[in-house]
């Protein structure tokens, strides 16, 4: 393999932190992943990590914005959500609480990917969700 090529590709998208930015950060996972057989996963996880950014954090508040990440190679896709800090816990799963309405999103993410990652530096959060392509779920 030559030096500077990879079987790894990065692609970065920048959204401002408004609910309206949860699909079109949807429709650019689509289309990145269009051929992969993990996109419907992958598309689900943007949308939760996406819109918990915007709820959970100061990407929602005015000028806020979340960074969306995805590394691709034939085997493995990582999803990584970036918020801009403010909230006063870190990201993690809870359990669901009777007919809560919000709650359910991380423990969904566990359950769709081969590995969750919270990382928190400087009060942000960068969330990484890894699909493995070929690997059952549980």
């Amino acid at each position: 393999m030559h030096e500077y090529t990879s079987t790894v590709r990065v692609w970065g998208l920048i959204c401002p932190g408004f609910l309206e930015e949860v699909s079109r950060a949807r429709r650019w996972t689509r289309d990145v992943l269009r051929d992969s057989p993990l996109v419907d996963d992958a598309v689900l996880i943007v949308s939760e990590l996406s819109a918990n950014a915007i709820l959970h954090t100061a990407s929602g508040r005015q000028s806020g914005t979340f960074h969306l990440a995805l590394a691709v190679s034939p085997l493995a896709v990582a999803v990584s959500v970036i918020d801009e800090g403010g909230s006063l816990t870190t990201p993690h799963p809870k359990p669901p609480s009777g007919n809560a309405v919000h709650g359910r999103g991380l423990r969904m993410v566990s359950a769709l990917a081969h590995r969750v990652h919270v990382r928190s530096e400087d009060g942000s959060h960068t969330v990484t969700a890894e699909l493995l392509a070929g690997v059952g779920r549980c």
